[in-house]
């Protein structure tokens, strides 16, 4: 399945993840589409990448900055993958291309030798 059109031009997605329990857990994220994929970066501890590790089957839906979704957006199943290390700093540069702000501050800590926190690739198959 192709990204939806709607996913694919909208600035955030709502990337929702489950807890053990089965409970849905939304967060607003930045994200590349790309064919029957969509690819975003996240803190490497962070708690989606640890509930992805348990279960890799999440939601995607196009939202505003604050995660709220617009009345009649249609929400898409698909497969999360983290990606390797050496696979993560491809993904960074991806969200770079698209994002001014990634960019800026992805450019910035190369610039000054800023150590960046462990961060995860996930790729998301549709």
């Amino acid at each position: 399945m192709t990204v939806p059109a709607e996913i694919a031009a909208s600035k955030q997605i709502s990337l929702t993840t489950y807890r053990k329990d089965g409970t849905p857990v939304s967060t607003p994220v930045w994200h590349v589409a790309d064919g029957n994929t969509v690819t975003t970066v996240s803190a490497a501890d962070a708690w989606k990448v640890k509930r992805i590790r348990r279960n890799p089957q999440v939601e995607i839906v196009a939202c505003d900055i604050r995660g709220k979704v617009a009345p009649g957006a249609r929400p898409v199943r698909g497969t999360a993958t983290l990606l390797p290390p050496s696979e993560t700093e491809n993904a960074r540069r991806l969200l770079e291309s698209r994002y001014i702000s990634a960019r800026i501050g992805g450019g910035l800590s190369r610039l000054l030798r800023i150590k960046r926190p462990p961060g995860i690739g996930i790729v998301i198959t549709l």
